[in-house]
């Protein structure tokens, strides 16, 4: 099994892999928009355990492996043993048999890392508690499509220190650019994260420092899944790191705005600002879609460059 690859964080890649990957995104994007038919991964599929809910990483995956001519099969924890006590090892090896890749949402990294070890096929790392590196494709890929490439660059992360947040400073280091973080006391990311991080990333106190002239403005829910019973808690603490139209005027007049999604009007972010003109979140959005295809289709098949080499 040491020839597989897996997708459990972006350190998976190197920087030059990961510029392959959202370069053929952008191609893929661009035959579809022409409507082309490709089907590298026909009769080809995808299992995808969910032990949490989505909306756009269902309905992503699933319409990539459609477009791709393969197929996905949608696994809930109420579709498997995996949330009645079956080992992890266990259902590794038996769906790993009979499925050509593996997408997993999940809680721990722990849970992912586990079942990568004992998988015979790709395995993809579709969110868990610490990172989501599917998201982080997709981002860089609305700020290459709009604004080129992000090296020498600087972002602003504005918000709680989670799994996002996590992402995008191994971004930093992978893409060279600096990453500004902002956070409440408390709600910091994790100092191990941080550290491999190095100079990729500084930390602010005041939000309205950190997004001072900046190229991208990012944030998330206050609340992540399964923080839902905090919120009460976390409100007073997030108060003065929503990002505001006066935040986004502090950036660079041509910055960018993102958000993961789902996105809470009047909280995180501002309606004026996610649905103003320096959003970029539907792109963002759509990008899923096209970021995972050329995940998909590498994971399985290689490189293009590589395979015609071949």
């Amino acid at each position: 099994m040491s020839d597989i690859r897996h997708f459990l964080t972006l350190k998976d890649f190197s920087p030059a892999e990961l510029h392959a990957l959202i370069g053929h995104a952008v191609r893929l994007k661009q035959k579809a928009r022409r409507g082309e038919l490709y089907q590298p991964l026909k009769n080809r599929t995808l299992a995808m355990i969910f032990e949490k809910a989505s909306t756009r990483t269902r309905v992503s995956f699933e319409t990539g492996m459609t477009q791709l001519g393969g197929h996905a099969l949608f696994l809930s924890p109420n579709d498997t043993q995996l949330g009645r006590g079956e080992p992890i090892e266990d259902a590794a090896r038996v769906i790993s048999r009979m499925v050509d890749l593996v997408m997993i949402r999940t809680f721990q990294q722990a849970m992912i890392e586990c079942f990568a070890q004992h998988s015979r096929v790709p395995v993809i790392n579709a969110l868990t508690d610490l990172y989501h590196p599917c998201q982080l494709l997709a981002d860089i890929m609305t700020w290459v499509e709009q604004r080129g490439d992000p090296a020498g660059r600087t972002v602003a992360w504005v918000g709680d220190g989670n799994n996002m947040c996590h992402s995008w400073m191994n971004a930093a280091v992978l893409f060279g650019f600096q990453l500004n973080v902002a956070c409440p006391a408390g709600y910091e990311p994790d100092a191990g994260i941080q550290a491999t991080a190095g100079d990729a990333v500084m930390c602010f106190q005041d939000p309205m420092d950190a997004v001072a002239g900046v190229d991208v403005v990012v944030t998330d829910t206050w609340a992540s899944m399964g923080q839902e019973d905090e919120k009460k808690v976390r409100m007073p603490a997030f108060r003065d790191y929503q990002v505001t139209a006066a935040m986004m005027q502090r950036a660079d007049p041509e910055a960018l705005f993102m958000h993961c999604l789902p996105a809470y009007r009047g909280m995180e972010v501002a309606a004026e600002v996610i649905d103003g003109p320096q959003s970029v979140v539907w792109d963002e959005a759509e990008n899923r879609l096209h970021a995972q295809k050329a995940l998909l289709e590498i994971l399985l098949l290689g490189f293009p460059d590589q395979r015609q080499e071949a």
